[in-house]
Formats: C-alpha cells, sequence, structure tokens
C-alpha cells in the first residue's frame, strides 16, 4: 500500500458512497485516542488527591470533553471525507478545528492531567527537556501575542493558495498538513490570548489580536464569496451532492468563514473586553479603597 493510500484509509458504511465514509487512518484515531486515555487517567489521579479542586477539575474535563468530541467529528465523521468533495465541508472541518475545538481545549488546561497520567519518571524526564534552552527561547518567541496570530493568520492564508490547496487535496500527508497546522497554530493563537490568572494586563493585546484576526478570516471569506471564478474545482466534485453548483459551494463556503467563524474570534474579542473592564474597574476601586484606608 501506497503512503497516500496509507493516509487516506477510510471505511464506508451505506452504498459505498464517499460521502458516507468514517475515516478511521491510524494517524487520525491513534493520537485521538492517546490523548483522551491520558487526559482520563491524568485527571482521575487529581480528582483522587485533591476534594476542594474537584469542582475545577470538573468544568476542565467537559471543556476537554466537548473539545476533544469536536476535533473527532472533525476529523473521524462522514465530515471528513465530504470535505474531499465538497468545499463548504471542508471549510466547516477546518472551522472546527480552529475556532471551536482549539480554544476549548486550551480552556480545559489539560497539560497537568497528562502529565499526571505519566510515570514520575518521564513526567521529570518531560520537565528537564522543557528546560532546555532551545526550546525554551523557541517558545518565548512563538507564544507573543503578535507571534501567534502572524502564524495562524499565514497558516489559514498560505493553505487557501489555490496551488496548495489542490496539493493537499491530492496528497494524504500535505492533507494532514494541512489540517495539522490549522490545529497547532489554532491551539498557540488561543493559548496566547485566553486569560489566565495573573495575566490581566494582557487583556488588551488579547482583544485586539482576536478583532484583527476576525477582521483578515472575513476578509478571506468575503474574497471566496464575491469571487466569479472557481479557486479550487478539484473540490467541487460533490456538490451536485447539496443541488449546488461548484461556485455556489465556495460562496457558501465563504459564507462560513466570514460569519460563524467571525462571530467566533469577535464574540471572544468583546468577552475578553468585558473582563478587560472589569478588571480596570475591580481595580479602580480597591486602589480607592486603599486611599480612603490611608
Amino acid at each position: 500500500m501506497s503512503f497516500d493510500a496509507l493516509f487516506s484509509t477510510a471505511i464506508c458504511y451505506g452504498a459505498g458512497a464517499p460521502q458516507a465514509g468514517w475515516t478511521l487512518a491510524l494517524p487520525i484515531t491513534l493520537p485521538l485516542t492517546v490523548v483522551a486515555l491520558l487526559y482520563a487517567a491524568g485527571a482521575f489521579r487529581l480528582w483522587r488527591r485533591s476534594a476542594r479542586s474537584r469542582p475545577l477539575r470538573l468544568r476542565q474535563a467537559l471543556l476537554f470533553a466537548t473539545g476533544w468530541a469536536i476535533l473527532a467529528a472533525a476529523l473521524v465523521t462522514p465530515l471528513h471525507a465530504l470535505g474531499e468533495r465538497v468545499f463548504t465541508a471542508h471549510m466547516i472541518e477546518h472551522e472546527l478545528l480552529m475556532a471551536m475545538a482549539a480554544p476549548l481545549l486550551v480552556a480545559s488546561r489539560p497539560a497537568a492531567a497528562m502529565m499526571w497520567a505519566l510515570p514520575v519518571k518521564l513526567r521529570l524526564e518531560f520537565g528537564a527537556a522543557g528546560q532546555a534552552k532551545v526550546l525554551r527561547t523557541v517558545w518565548a518567541a512563538i507564544s507573543r501575542p503578535l507571534a501567534a496570530t502572524f502564524l495562524h493568520g499565514v497558516a489559514i492564508w498560505a493553505w487557501h493558495v489555490p496551488v496548495l490547496f489542490a496539493a493537499a487535496l491530492a496528497q494524504g500527508v500535505l492533507h494532514y498538513a494541512q489540517h495539522a497546522s490549522f490545529f497547532g497554530t489554532g491551539l498557540l493563537f488561543w493559548w496566547v490570548l485566553l486569560p489566565r490568572s495573573g495575566r490581566e494586563q494582557a487583556y488588551g493585546s488579547a482583544v485586539m489580536h482576536l478583532f484583527f484576526t476576525s477582521l483578515h478570516t472575513g476578509l478571506l471569506g468575503v474574497l471566496l464569496l464575491v469571487s466569479p471564478r472557481l479557486w479550487y474545482p478539484e473540490n467541487g466534485a460533490g456538490t451536485d451532492l447539496w443541488n449546488l453548483s461548484p461556485l455556489e459551494d465556495q460562496q457558501l463556503a465563504g459564507l462560513v468563514m466570514w460569519v460563524p467563524a467571525g462571530l467566533i474570534y469577535g464574540g471572544a474579542a468583546l468577552l475578553l473586553a468585558g473582563l478587560w473592564i472589569r478588571s480596570s474597574s475591580r481595580k479602580d476601586r480597591e486602589a480607592s479603597h486603599a486611599l480612603h484606608a490611608v
């Protein structure tokens, strides 16, 4: 079996139509399964260690389970197989990866639970490896808001260049690289921008970068919507399944990128703006009380 055939293996149900296929390729199902098992084992250990932290652990577990389920739905369910024949389905799959699964998984803070699933020796080795100077230098460079926003934007725009998009459709390994870059830069983007304890001063920067991302992804969606020509004719082979012409399929995909995805990025920006205002008001009240106490 060729390399591309291995990566595109799927088990199809029903009449054998490609749109009915469940993608059960090992390069997808194995990482999903390992991540889920690691998180479950580590979360169970943490749950047993402390009763006081259980409400927090439960919220984190619900966020993780929801994010993982959305990730699995994008990569394993018939949506993935349909996305190779209908551009709108392909776009929905990408938005599920970047704008829904990634922020939910980041918000669940899964690293601690997954580390606790490992033996003590492995935990120590991973901790020591994380302190390596090269890794710390690279992480310090890419985990700045500007760098994370730039990398996420580059991944989105680069893979929508027609030549690269067509290559990803034609070659399984590039298709998985496309998904990995969308999801990976999405995780980085949301990890850098979502609020964490002690980082209230970063609210303003996060709001700006979320609004900017909403604008440039919306622009790409509008370009797809208003373009009079097909950008990806290879991705329109199954548009008759939805009674759409290939151009209508592209327009609908552009609308998906412009409106629902834009609402997620823009909504997150508005939410953080509200938290920023509330945090600033609280600090002003505390400063005022301290002044009156003197």
